[in-house]
């Protein structure tokens, strides 16, 4: 504590300023944190979709649990899981990897989905054309939406094998179909 008057320090509980007879006010003193851009409000669209996309992504990763030269010799290989009915590539053409075969397991859940995306679009794109207009572009939405999350998951996946990763796709990689 200091005298507002005329600056000499102060002990505490001390009422009136032995110096120049000031009298001492009691003034609580809080510290603000600086706010850091994770606090602010008022974040931009661009930082508020990244957040959420690092959200989306932030799936249980498994690479520690593979041989890094098995991760090396098959992470192009790997890759080709994600495109299709091609997943049976890695998981006939490097049979002795638990890396591709990881990879290929992602692939064919994918592929599951993708083939009952198509299935549920298609049924409800029949339904929805005896709707005049609202029905056609409910339809179409709902189809590029669907459409789009599986083009971001197949890169996501073709990423995570080409970089080395073991990583879960986003709410449809917990599916452990091949064992």
């Amino acid at each position: 504590m200091y005298c507002k008057k005329c600056g000499l320090p102060l002990e505490e509980g001390t009422k009136v300023c032995p110096s120049c007879g000031e009298p001492v006010e009691e003034v609580e003193v809080t510290i603000e944190e600086p706010q850091t851009e994770e606090k602010t409000e008022n974040k931009s669209f661009e930082d508020k979709a990244k957040e959420t996309f690092q959200q989306f992504t932030d799936t249980e990763d498994k690479t520690n649990d593979f041989d890094p030269k098995d991760i090396e010799n098959n992470k192009v290989i790997s890759l080709f899981a994600y495109l299709g009915i091609l997943f049976l590539i890695p998981l006939l053409g490097a049979k002795d990897s638990k890396y591709a075969r990881f990879h290929a397991n992602q692939g064919l859940v994918l592929f599951i989905f993708d083939l009952i995306v198509g299935v549920v679009c298609g049924v409800s794109s029949a339904i929805l054309m005896f709707i005049p207009v609202v029905g056609v572009i409910i339809g179409g939405l709902v189809s590029a939406a669907l459409g789009i999350f599986t083009i971001v998951l197949v890169v996501l996946g073709i990423c995570n094998a080409v970089t080395g990763k073991a990583k879960r796709l986003p709410l449809i990689g917990k599916f452990n179909l091949l064992s």
